[in-house]
């Protein structure tokens, strides 16, 4: 049977929609060239055939020809199997290179498919594909080498050809580039570099190749990178380049593996000794042969590099002697140097040239961590030219017409050397002292607060907030004061405090706080670093203390005036709020002068206030300082004297801080307060959970650090000085809470005993005998103090549940008789109107009151009696007098009148007439 009319026969039963015969004959076509190109194959390879070079030459000029508008993705796998034999072959039949050049022109049109899902199905052929087409860089002909590289390089710029036959189709523009990037061929060209060193015209543009793929793709730089693709580059961008491109090209590609894979591992690679010495002698050649601005932007480049290399703590600046020669440069032109490199260097004062001076600055502070680069400052004497380039008075000898620094970069030379100033002086204080740097920054704060006209530009990094003014100068200022006097070092702080500073900041201080200005997040911070500088200078002596005065207790007061409404401000008010309080604790507490004083400008209060308005993170700072001046016997009554807004005592308001506190670490409470457990009356939840831990004898246990952590230490230290009787303004709950407070060193000792038992039970120790008798004793003891505690606590409690059921009973009675008054009102009210509404009832009461009036008369006795009514007075013998007249008329009396409700009341009682609300009362002379 015919294979082929089985395979290709047509059924006439299918419907037809078209005509099918094109398709059917390019499938057959198809087939046929399949079929041939396993021929060609095996022609090639076979041991029969091998050497028919003539053979071979003809029939693959022949296969190349039917494939000129691309290779068809289901071919691929065996043109890889015929470029691998023609590399082979290459080596000693030179004949096949235009058949591998001219293969690879093929290669930069899209590949072909033929239907829709050939480019996934063919994926993996393509990527082995790209792969081995990366292999012919073994190839030792250049031209093989120049093509391949731009094969590669066209990927990113192919056009499709114009004619293709039927049924087929270009693939997807990023096909070819995704698979791009699972292959090898990155990595292959990368490593294909050492075999081009006789031909820099393929070696630049394998490089911009290699630019190409790292630019466009992070995977490409990972695989560039796994190659030691880094290393790799700075090693060769040294080598003879006629073009000038080489360097150029070599700095990209290490951009781009630095912006697109991890810093940290291209910055490993290029830490080596070889590496360090190819950046050195790369610099220092367009350094000094560099003319182009293209050429100073280079430069520029490579000294980024070689900032990003100082990060790393293992590389070899100092051992290969570049940060000696960069040190040397530093310094330039600000001082004279004797270095041959430099003797021939004339900078051009454009932003290259300045950039380049800030890149050397920002190294000074990256090297500061190596101590071995603080013996290089001191042997360049950077520190002096760092001195020199903030001193604005310096004159600078130049002739007229000489290039220099323009004002607007002189400022940002300014700016960037104070901030270096602020990381290195700390670390170099003999030299920022023998230099005078105390006196250089003094007189910089002079002009900073002078009223002399300046306007700073504003534009740099370092200068935000300073447009036309100096504020950005006197910032970077402050900043390096701060950073020298915080370490404490005595002859820098005995230094700046001869000279005066103490007042001078001061003044400065109230000087900012009385510019009509708005605040702003620089002034802020300039402010609380002032007030952190005056802490630094006067915490440990008592002498400063004096000098800071009232003055400095007047400055303290007003911005504690102030209050915490505008701590979440975002500008620096929270900063402004924690100096202060430090500002207190470190220059007014300790000197019974300036506490005196400042307890007299209400001081105690003002912590107070802020105590009660200020959030959570504050209270620790707040408490510590007025735990320290309550050492002043005068510190006590203030406290106890203070009432906020709505009338709370400060007692109440730290036992309120105690039950938050206690809250905040999951200490287990009543419902009112009260201690839970007795075994762990204080105990934090924190503590619990680390019951099983045993800690080294050298570190502390969890409840002494516990102590540090929180607030209860500190308050319970306050009552110590308050005492914990006759405390004004506590309730109930309050009490409960103090009969804890007052036990709370106990409960701390008890605690302590737990734990050493506790851990003494995890490392299997068992005590001697007497000592496990006293360890338990003293856990017993703990133990009832606490049940002590609680039962004192419930007495209390039972104390507040009487006097509320009392209360209650009273409010009970008070709405008792509320009610019965407003029903006799009510009643009285309808009495009196059924008077007015029925006459017979008023006559009735009429004849009643009539009654009433002639039964209350009583008989007389005798006739004096009947001549002389008796007469009722309402009233209190008090005092009698005689006069000169006789009878009664002689006798003067002194008369205190009883409540009139009273008497009323007792009449009502002893009558049964109606109530009325209107009577008559007649007086009879």
């Amino acid at each position: 049977m015919d294979s082929g009319k089985v395979v290709y026969r047509k059924k006439p039963e299918i419907p037809v929609i078209r005509p099918r015969a094109p398709d059917t004959n390019q499938h057959i076509q198809a087939s046929a060239k399949s079929l041939e190109l396993s021929k060609v194959i095996r022609l090639l390879d076979d041991p029969l055939t091998t050497n028919l070079k003539e053979r071979h030459i003809f029939v693959l000029k022949k296969l190349l020809k039917r494939s000129q508008n691309g290779f068809l993705l289901r071919e691929l796998r065996g043109v890889t199997k015929i470029f691998n034999i023609c590399a082979e072959k290459v080596k000693d039949h030179p004949e096949y290179v235009p058949i591998l050049c001219e293969a690879l022109q093929i290669c930069r049109f899209p590949f072909l498919k033929e239907k829709a899902s050939d480019e996934l199905n063919y994926a993996q052929d393509v990527t082995e594909f790209l792969c081995h087409m990366g292999y012919l860089m073994r190839v030792s002909d250049a031209e093989v080498k120049q093509h391949l590289v731009e094969t590669v390089k066209s990927f990113y710029s192919c056009v499709a050809p114009k004619q293709l036959l039927d049924g087929l189709q270009p693939t997807s523009p990023g096909y070819r580039l995704q698979l791009l990037e699972r292959s090898d061929l990155a990595q292959t060209l990368l490593l294909s570099m050492a075999t081009l060193e006789n031909l820099p015209t393929v070696k630049l543009q394998l490089l911009q190749t290699l630019q190409i793929l790292s630019s466009s793709s992070d995977m490409n730089c990972a695989l560039m990178l796994r190659a030691q693709g880094a290393e790799t580059i700075c090693l060769h961008m040294n080598e003879l380049d006629p073009s000038g491109q080489l360097l150029s090209r070599s700095s990209e590609i290490l951009w781009n593996l630095l912006e697109r894979c991890s810093k940290d591992e291209v910055t490993a690679q290029l830490s080596s000794i070889e590496c360090v010495v190819s950046l050195k002698e790369a610099f220092f050649h367009q350094l000094l042969n560099g003319f182009r601005h293209s050429d100073f932007q280079l430069r520029n480049d490579l000294l980024v590099i070689t900032t990003l290399i100082a990060e790393n703590p293992n590389s070899l600046l100092i051992e290969s002697l570049f940060a000696k020669q960069l040190m040397g440069l530093i310094t330039f032109p600000e001082l004279k140097s004797h270095n041959p490199l430099l003797s021939n260097l004339k900078l051009t004062y454009d932003n290259e040239d300045l950039k380049m001076k800030k890149l050397l600055l920002n190294l000074l502070v990256l090297m500061s961590r190596d101590c071995a680069a603080l013996q290089l400052y001191k042997e360049e004497r950077v520190m002096l030219a760092l001195l020199t380039l903030i001193n604005l008075q310096v004159k600078s000898e130049r002739r007229s017409g000489s290039r220099h620094w323009s004002s607007s970069q002189q400022e940002e030379l300014q700016l960037h050397a104070l901030s270096v100033l602020a990381t290195v002086a700390p670390l170099m204080v003999d030299d920022y002292m023998s230099c005078q740097g105390n006196a250089c920054l003094l007189l910089l704060l002079d002009w900073c607060v002078g009223k002399d006209a300046y306007f700073g530009q504003g534009h740099c990094f370092h200068g935000t907030g300073g447009r036309g003014s100096k504020k950005a100068q006197m910032r970077h200022c402050i900043r390096v004061l701060r950073s020298v006097t915080s370490p404490g070092v005595e002859s820098v702080n005995q230094d700046l405090c001869d000279q005066g500073t103490i007042n001078q900041l001061l003044g400065i201080l109230m000087q900012m706080e009385a510019s009509p200005d708005e605040e702003d997040a620089i002034t802020l911070e300039i402010k609380s670093d002032i007030q952190l500088i005056l802490s630094a200078l006067c915490e440990a002596d008592m002498h400063r203390k004096e000098l800071f005065g009232s003055e400095g207790v007047e400055m303290a007061v007003h911005f504690l005036k102030k209050g915490a409404d505008n701590f979440y401000s975002s500008l620096g008010h929270n900063k402004l709020i924690l100096s202060t309080v430090d500002c207190v604790w470190s220059c007014i507490v300790g000197c019974y002068t300036t506490e005196d004083y400042f307890l007299a400008k209400e001081g105690a209060f003002l912590l107070l206030n802020l105590l009660s308005s200020s959030p959570r993170c504050v209270h620790g700072t707040v408490l510590a300082t007025l735990l320290e001046l309550c050492d002043n016997t005068n510190t006590p009554s203030h406290i106890l004297s203070w009432r906020d807004q709505g009338g709370q005592t400060a007692p109440r308001l730290l036992l309120q801080l105690w039950r938050e506190e206690e809250e905040e670490l999951g200490v287990s409470r009543s419902q009112h307060g009260g201690i839970a457990d007795p075994k762990r009356p204080t105990l934090s939840l924190y503590q619990q959970e680390d019951t099983q831990l045993s800690f080294p004898a050298s570190t502390a246990s969890a409840a002494v650090l516990e102590i540090t952590e929180n607030l209860r230490s500190k308050i319970y230290s306050i009552f110590c000085k308050l005492g914990f009787q006759d405390l004004p303004g506590l309730k109930t709950k309050d009490y409960v809470t103090l009969s804890i407070v007052k036990r709370y060193l106990d409960f701390k000792v008890g605690e302590v005993w737990h734990e050493l038992s506790r851990e003494l039970s995890v490392d299997g120790v068992r005590p001697v005998t007497p000592d496990e008798e006293a360890l338990n004793s003293v856990c017993k003891i703990a133990e009832d103090t606490a049940r002590k505690v609680a039962t004192e606590q419930s007495s209390i409690l039972e104390q507040l549940k009487k006097e509320d059921i009392s209360e209650e009973e009273l409010m009970y009675k008070e709405i008792k008789s509320y009610w019965k008054q407003k029903e006799l009102a009510a009643k009285s009210w309808d009495h009196y109107v059924s008077k007015t509404s029925n006459y017979e009832i008023l006559k009735e009461i009429k004849a009643q009151r009539e009654k009433y009036i002639e039964s209350s008369r009583n008989k007389p006795k005798h006739e004096d009696a009947a001549l002389h009514p008796t007469e009722h007075f309402i009233g209190q013998v008090m005092s009698t007098e005689n006069t000169d007249a006789e009878g009664p008329a002689g006798v003067k009396l002194t008369l205190v009148q009883p409540p009139i409700e009273a008497a009323a009341e007792k009449e009502a009682e002893t009558t049964t007439q109606d109530p009325e609300y209107f009577s008559t009362v007649s007086v009879k002379d």
